[in-house]
C-alpha cells in the first residue's frame, strides 16, 4: 500500500478521498467512527462518519458521546465540540 505500488494496483484507492491511504478502505464511510489515520482531514472524517452533527470541527474518537448528558475531558470538552 504505498504510492511506489500503485496504492496495491487501485485496490487501496478511497474514492473520493485521494489522499487517504488506509489499510482497509471499505471501512472509509461505513457506518462506523474509527480512529487513527481513518478519523483524519484526508480521509473526509472517517468519509464522513466520525463528523458531529453541529460541531463541523469537532473531530473525535466517538461521535456519540458528544451531548449525551456525560461531561468528559479532553477533546472532547473543546469549544469545537459545544463543551
Amino acid at each position: 500500500n504505498t504510492e511506489e505500488c500503485g496504492w496495491d494496483g487501485g485496490d487501496c484507492v478511497v474514492e473520493g478521498y485521494p489522499d487517504c491511504h488506509v489499510g482497509f478502505p471499505s471501512l472509509i464511510a461505513d457506518g462506523e467512527c474509527r480512529s487513527g489515520a481513518y478519523n483524519t482531514e484526508e480521509c473526509g472524517w472517517d468519509g464522513g462518519d466520525c463528523v458531529v452533527e453541529g460541531y463541523p470541527d469537532c473531530h473525535v474518537g466517538f461521535p456519540s458521546l458528544i451531548a449525551d448528558g456525560e461531561c468528559r475531558s479532553g477533546a472532547y470538552n473543546t469549544e469545537e465540540c459545544g463543551w
